[in-house]
């Protein structure tokens, strides 16, 4: 990177990235080169009572100051400059014309919005099928808004407003309402191509005027932390605030997956994919959405209701080391659908999916291995449904998640789908907030990860390993399509990407 006086004030600099996960709060120090200088967490708890899921928002705050007064006690102040935070997709509450919390945080997982999202789906049909995800889920924000709006006597409170997870937390650090990301606000239904809330539909909901935040592009700078909010949390006062993402957003900034055709594949409970896109990705099947990303990029991604949540689900108290390196010598060639619960959402939406496997599993370390299998084709179906839709899926693919610490796992994924694969040093979703906090030096999103993204590995799979593997995959999409799952044009589209 060439020095100039925007890199210079980025690499000098130190930038603060801000979670707020289901479980804990917490802050990272980064300085310009990526490298960590402090860290600190605090607990959350919540509420569950079946569909339902809710956190005190006013613990949000008290957990988020804690850990950054932890992590930044010792620093030197003069040099943070600036910071970001990120927050669970989809996760709202009211609060009143303070910003002080009239309602729960509804979580992103808070399922109370069935009725809700069939509503909001009949209205506003139009405007979700141009944004390319067709429909909401009754997880969403805007079916969750509708909920409050229906059964929470605050919701007639004059001024009332919906805030998403990280909005009251900026409104805390800079004093005053300011506006949301649209990364936060797309399960709200902001219109990402328009880039307005869109009004028709929301008449039509019932959502008041004046409800609703405004909104800007994440890396938008919307403020400086003020004097209460230093007080409170060790922040300096005037550090920059600036409009962050959701979480897996922000994993996905902290993996440095955001030139065209980049992806990062994250390999936790779950199996999610993320990104980046010069043109939004439309999804007929509604299993891939997109976010808008920082610049003029979209950032593509889908979850699936697979990964490694079977291995610690069916080989719960094991030893996983000796289990891997007892897989690795028997390279089987038997394969494992890794559902981890009923039903399919990514690479494909099939409600009444359910696990199997292919071939023969006579011991502990032939079913680990056939799970291993599993995942690693499952995320090429993933790619090469991918690359169906129009994504570009040809640039770097980086390796994240409890998954990437297991080091045979990885060359297994990387074998199976037939490319380079790069593990990053750390890539949790404070340090892409860090990351994107330090586009306020003035570098770009781009310039800031080459700077800050540290590569730990790279793992380059031998064209042999990938032949030997490619029967098991087309017997594993075969399976898919034979149990009427996965599309057939979706599998005759991967069987032609195998042969080129």
């Amino acid at each position: 990177m060439s020095e100039t006086p925007s890199t210079a004030r980025l690499l000098d600099g130190i930038w603060l990235g801000l979670d707020l996960g289901t479980q804990s709060a917490r802050c990272v120090a980064v300085d310009g080169t990526g490298q960590l200088i402090a860290a600190a967490s605090r607990p959350l708890t919540g509420s569950r009572d079946g569909v339902r899921h809710e956190q005190d928002p006013e613990q949000w705050w008290t957990a988020l100051s804690g850990a950054c007064r932890e992590a930044l006690a010792g620093l030197d102040a003069t040099r943070i400059r600036g910071l970001a935070i990120d927050g669970t997709s989809g996760t709202i509450l009211l609060a009143d014309t303070e910003g002080r919390p009239l309602t729960p945080g509804l979580m992103y997982d808070d399922g109370r919005a069935a009725d809700q999202a069939v509503t909001v789906n009949a209205v506003g049909a139009e405007v979700w099928r141009e944004l390319g995800y067709r429909s909401m889920q009754p997880s969403w924000a805007l079916p969750k808004l509708r909920w409050l709006l229906e059964h929470e006597p605050a919701a007639s409170s004059a001024g009332v407003r919906l805030l998403h997870q990280v909005d009251l937390i900026t409104w805390r650090l800079a004093g005053q309402q300011v506006a949301a990301d649209a990364s936060h606000a797309l399960k709200t239904g902001y219109h990402l191509v328009e880039e307005c809330w869109p009004d028709k539909a929301m008449a039509e909901l019932g959502v008041p005027e004046g409800l609703l935040p405004d909104v800007v592009r994440p890396g938008s700078v919307l403020g400086t932390v003020c004097a209460a909010a230093a007080r409170a949390t060790g922040i300096p006062e005037g550090t920059t605030l600036v409009a962050g993402m959701t979480d897996g957003c922000a994993a996905q900034i902290g993996a440095g997956a955001l030139q065209p055709g980049a992806w990062n594949s994250v390999l936790g409970t779950t199996l999610v994919l993320k990104g980046s896109s010069p043109h939004l990705v439309r999804d007929p099947a509604g299993v891939v959405y997109c976010h808008r990303g920082p610049g003029d990029n979209w950032l593509p991604g889908g979850a699936s209701s697979s990964g490694a949540g079977v291995i610690s689900r069916d080989f719960h108290g094991e030893d996983l080391d000796a289990l891997t390196a007892q897989a690795a010598a028997l390279d089987s060639d038997a394969v494992s659908y890794p559902l981890v619960s009923t039903g399919e959402r990514f690479p494909f939406r099939a409600p009444e999916a359910t696990p199997f496997t292919l071939g023969e599993v006579p011991t502990r370390a032939a079913e680990f291995h056939a799970q291993l299998l599993g995942v690693a084709c499952l995320e090429r179906l993933c790619l090469d449904y991918l690359d169906h839709l129009g994504a570009p899926v040809d640039g770097p693919l980086t390796l994240t998640g409890g998954g990437a610490r297991n080091r045979y796992w990885c060359r297994l994924r990387a074998e199976v789908i037939g490319r380079p694969v790069l593990l990053p040093e750390q890539a949790e979703g404070a340090i892409g907030m860090a990351v994107l906090a330090a586009t306020s030096s003035g570098a770009s999103l781009q310039e800031a990860a080459a700077a800050m993204v540290r590569i730990g590995a790279r793992i380059h799979p031998s064209p042999a390993r990938t032949a030997r593997h490619l029967p098991v995959y087309l017997r594993f999409i075969d399976e898919l399509t034979r149990r009427g799952w996965l599309d057939q044009t979706v599998a005759d589209h991967a069987r032609r990407r195998a042969a080129q």
